[in-house]
């Protein structure tokens, strides 16, 4: 009997258990999946949470309810894994073998990254809404809050989901307004990049709205500390924000056991093949989601179209034959507007957002990078296919892994990093 290990019971880690459940003969293959957590968490309604649009039951469920039969479920704690031995190493002292192993530990905000931050204003004017307990915590402040300089800040990239910060800006614009207090409230939107989004494209087709919508942007932002005492932000430029409500993404990190492992970067992301999702580490070990280092976006869609990929390599790996070299980096989200309106983006390493239709050539019925209440539904919609299909490792239809350049607008391939 050989061992399959997944590390992270989370969206990509529960996914895989999925996928390999089924492919894997059970006579042969013994799959485990180690998490420390019980609940399993809908990671994009935080989003919604701090604005009433979601309740606390609606986000999280047990993590037990997704593990298929058949894969065993190590509530444990991992200390940090032993590539040479082909082993993990458990924080009770177990040593759980592998002749696979897949890394799927995520990533985690560490507000504590940043002087100050963590400070004595942190869940009290100072709130992320990246983890549960800070989006419930800031729900709890919007539902008094009387107003004042609201700042929505990104302390440095890679983040989950990078369009977030943005969304969260104008659902704040859209909740005062149906609150009667909009002229109370004076939006701030503050990012280490030169514009509102990653992609040039997508920040191009962005910025009209940051504009009518009275959002102000201040761009090229790196935080240096917040001084609590004063409630500004600062940079290394020493330039300075102030803010009555800092609503941040703190500096996002991959698990400490990838650096107590000794192969994570600087943000405990495990170096990865961008094409294969192998990992540079050992020849057996995968990695899939938030903790790889690759150039694509943090986000379930990635994950998604990756575990696809991934499974295929898993079983070329496992019979000895070469892996295909095919995720192509694809991702699409829905970026929420306010007012029931969103935008859909569709990309990879080598597009930037493309406008056309999604997902049929020419028919759509969403369109891309064109703010629409139709984009909205689809956005809304994702919930119920996020815990009825993806994360049962279902294949959704007409949705391809890879980039489907047909009915889009496409420029000449450039590789993007």
């Amino acid at each position: 009997m050989k061992n399959l290990l997944i590390l992270g019971a989370g969206t990509a880690g529960t996914m895989m258990a999925n996928h390999l459940q089924h492919e894997l003969p059970e006579a042969e293959w013994n799959i485990q999946i180690v998490d420390k957590r019980a609940t399993h968490y809908y990671q994009p309604g935080f989003l919604f949470l701090p604005f009433d649009i979601y309740k606390p039951k609606q986000i999280k469920k047990p993590i037990s309810q997704f593990i298929p039969k058949g894969v065993g479920y190590v509530q444990e704690q991992v200390d940090k894994v032993l590539p040479e031995e082909n082993k993990v190493l458990l924080e009770n002292g177990q040593k759980l073998p592998y002749d696979v192993l897949i890394v799927a530990t995520g990533t985690h905000i560490a507000p504590e990254e940043t002087e100050g931050m963590a400070g004595p204003l942190w869940q009290k004017d100072i709130f992320d809404f990246y983890s549960f307990e800070g989006s419930k915590n800031l729900r709890d402040k919007l539902r008094t809050w009387e107003g004042g300089k609201l700042v929505v800040h990104i302390s440095e990239m890679p983040i989950k989901c990078p369009v977030a910060p943005l969304e969260f800006a104008f659902l704040a614009d859209s909740f005062f307004i149906n609150k009667g207090m909009r002229d109370k409230v004076e939006i701030t939107f503050v990012t280490p990049m030169d514009g509102a989004f990653t992609k040039p494209k997508a920040t191009e087709a962005l910025q009209h709205l940051l504009d009518e919508k009275q959002i102000s942007i201040v761009p090229d932002f790196n935080i240096e500390r917040v001084d609590n005492e004063r409630k500004m932000i600062v940079d290394y430029a020493d330039r300075e924000v102030p803010f009555d409500l800092l609503v941040t993404v703190p500096t996002n990190m991959g698990d400490a056991m990838i650096e107590r492992s000794g192969f994570g970067d600087a943000l405990n992301y495990v170096p990865t093949n961008k094409a294969t999702l192998q990992s540079e580490v050992k020849d057996n070990i995968f990695v899939i989601g938030d903790a790889t280092n690759i150039p694509a976006s943090k986000a379930g869609s990635v994950a998604h179209f990756e575990a696809e990929i991934l499974t295929e390599n898993i079983k070329r790996f496992i019979a000895g034959q070469a892996l295909k070299d095919e995720f192509d980096g694809h991702s699409n989200c829905f970026i929420e507007t306010g007012h029931g309106k969103a935008i859909l983006i569709d990309f990879n390493y080598t597009h930037e957002p493309v406008t056309g239709t999604f997902p049929f050539p020419g028919v759509g019925p969403l369109k891309l990078l064109q703010e629409t209440r139709m984009n909205h539904m689809g956005k809304m919609a994702f919930r119920w296919i996020y815990w009825n299909m993806l994360i049962k490792g279902k294949h959704i239809p007409f949705v391809s892994a890879t980039m489907n350049e047909a009915g889009k607008d496409l420029e000449p391939k450039k590789e993007l990093v």
